[in-house]
């Protein structure tokens, strides 16, 4: 989809372009984009291995074990249909304590493991358990305590202070995360997007 839309931005550009008689303007701001945008891509490579150096230390050192430890309790209340000590738990946890620390490549992994586990508890396979929409919008808003990635865009780019945002960042993240939890806990709850389990009367969303 995305593809689409940035196809139909560039004929939309061009057309606008030679409508208003600029399309020398137009070439040109193309072609002074992609060398920037080459730039910047060679500029990210030393700053993201910085931070990537980084995390990988916390990694190793149990820092992400101890974030781990410190969300479980929470998590126990927001997956109450995962029993405690069931490998879909485990993966969970990993998962967002590395996307805290900005360990996304660590957590990819993590991620695909920890729907695979919520899936062998899926009395219906195919259809989405609330388990597995409350993970999808945890993941989705992406909190994240060091913004790794944006840090090392904004160096590249030559800002003064690239780690300025780290607050805002914070701030933005964990209100999405708490209005995107709060979300799907209500919509679970309504007829329309709940399906009854088979032989239980229970319910858990879904989509088409």
């Amino acid at each position: 989809m995305l593809n689409y839309i940035w196809l139909g931005m560039m004929i939309l550009a061009v057309i606008i372009g030679g409508i208003n008689g600029k399309i020398p303007e137009v070439t040109k701001a193309a072609i002074d984009s992609a060398g920037k945008a080459v730039e910047l891509a060679l500029g990210l490579v030393g700053v993201m291995a910085l931070w990537l150096g980084l995390m990988k230390i916390a990694e190793d050192s149990g820092l992400m074990s101890i974030v781990a430890k410190v969300i479980n309790p929470v998590l126990k209340r927001l997956f109450p249909d995962v029993p405690e000590g069931h490998p879909a738990m485990t993966s969970i946890t990993m998962n967002i304590a590395a996307n805290m620390l900005g360990l996304s490549n660590a957590a990819t992994p993590v991620g695909l493991r920890a729907m695979e586990d919520l899936e062998k508890l899926n009395p219906k396979p195919g259809i989405a358990t609330n388990a597995m929409c409350v993970f999808l919008t945890i993941n989705t808003a992406g909190l994240q305590l060091i913004p790794a990635t944006m840090i090392a865009v904004m160096a590249a780019a030559g800002s003064t202070n690239p780690t300025i945002i780290i607050g805002a960042t914070i701030a933005a993240s964990l209100t999405g995360l708490i209005c995107g939890v709060v979300a799907v806990k209500v919509l679970e709850k309504l007829p329309i997007f709940s399906v009854e389990r088979a032989g239980r009367g229970e319910e858990q969303c879904f989509h088409e």
